[in-house]
């Protein structure tokens, strides 16, 4: 009975693992359908930036990077962020942070504003408090980006952590394409 009960755990835990990487595999898929980027709609506040359009972006290619700054996988991925930004603001891209919170605590403007600072972060961020812009790109994860071209069409998005270097050459190759 307990080598019965043994293979059946491991069964059920090998079966569990697949469907996880199955699910991870499927966050992580690149988005196929351009579809024309929502606006950025409900912002309470603005920070290191005076209010964006996706419409005045037109002509560059814009990373939408949505996160928290409590949230530790969004702090492992800030980094990068930083680097693409520091990298390719002057090639056209234009990286937007769009904070939302997951706390209440979240929600202040003013620990918005030290976490940015703390954080080293000097591209606009959008304080998405009432998930409006979220909702619109029918968001479900922190933290998720979102690349949209320089038609401002979404063509590509990336769920959670890793893979960077996907995400970069993709970057790249927008960048790389005439208007």
């Amino acid at each position: 009975m307990t080598t019965q009960l043994k293979t059946f755990v491991l069964s059920t835990a090998f079966a569990a693992c697949a469907v996880m990487a199955a699910s991870t595999a499927a966050l992580a898929a690149p988005q196929v359908d351009a579809s024309t980027a929502p606006e950025f709609t409900g912002i309470s506040q603005w920070l290191n930036s005076e209010p964006l359009k996706l419409q005045q972006l037109r002509g560059k290619v814009v990373l939408v990077d949505f996160w928290t700054y409590s949230c530790i996988n969004c702090a492992n991925t800030l980094p990068y962020v930083k680097s693409w930004n520091q990298k390719y603001k002057d090639q056209g891209l234009t990286v937007i942070g769009v904070h939302t919170p997951e706390y209440p605590f979240e929600r202040d403007t003013g620990n918005v504003k030290t976490a940015i600072k703390r954080l080293g972060i000097t591209y606009p961020v959008a304080q998405d408090n009432q998930y409006a812009t979220w909702n619109a790109y029918n968001n479900q994860y922190w933290p998720a980006f979102y690349l949209i071209d320089k038609k401002g069409r979404i063509v590509y998005s990336h769920f959670g952590e890793g893979e960077y270097a996907q995400t970069e050459a993709k970057i790249q190759a927008l960048l790389a394409q005439k208007d």
